[in-house]
C-alpha cells in the first residue's frame, strides 16, 4: 500500500492554494468542479501524484467555515487489488461501508473502507 492523498475541506479554495503553493511551497497539480453535487477539488504537492502523496482540497459550494473536526475528509491509499485488501479489511474486524458500483463513471474503481478512508487500485 502507499498514501495517495489526504482530503480537507476548505472554506475559501483559493486562499487555501495560496497558502500551499506560495507559503509551503507545492504546486498546484491539478483541479476540477463537479457542477452536479457543487464542489471544487484541488490536488496540491510536491510531487506528481503518482510519485507520492499529495492533499486534496475539497470547496463545498457556499460552505465557507468548517467547526474544529468536520473539515477533515478522508486519507485514500493505493493498493494492487482493492478487492482483496476490502477483504483482508473484513477478515480483521474493519467495515467496509460502501462497494464500488459498476458503470459509475467517478467511483468506478473505488471501494469505501471504514469512514476515514478510500482504496483505490493502484495504476503504476
Amino acid at each position: 500500500m502507499r498514501l495517495l492523498h489526504t482530503m480537507l475541506r476548505v472554506g475559501d479554495l483559493q486562499r487555501s492554494i495560496d497558502f500551499y503553493t506560495r507559503v509551503l511551497g507545492m504546486r498546484l497539480l491539478r483541479q476540477s468542479e463537479n457542477a452536479e453535487y457543487k464542489y471544487t477539488l484541488a490536488f496540491v504537492g510536491y510531487t506528481e501524484e503518482s510519485e507520492g502523496a499529495v492533499i486534496e482540497l475539497t470547496y463545498n459550494w457556499g460552505v465557507d467555515s468548517y467547526d474544529l473536526g468536520n473539515a477533515y475528509g478522508h486519507i485514500a491509499l493505493g493498493v494492487d487489488d482493492v478487492a482483496a485488501a476490502c477483504e483482508r479489511i473484513r477478515n480483521d474486524g474493519g467495515k467496509v461501508t460502501r462497494e464500488a458500483e459498476s458503470g459509475k463513471r467517478r467511483f468506478h474503481h473505488y471501494r469505501f473502507c471504514r469512514r476515514s478512508g478510500w482504496l483505490q487500485n493502484r495504476t503504476d
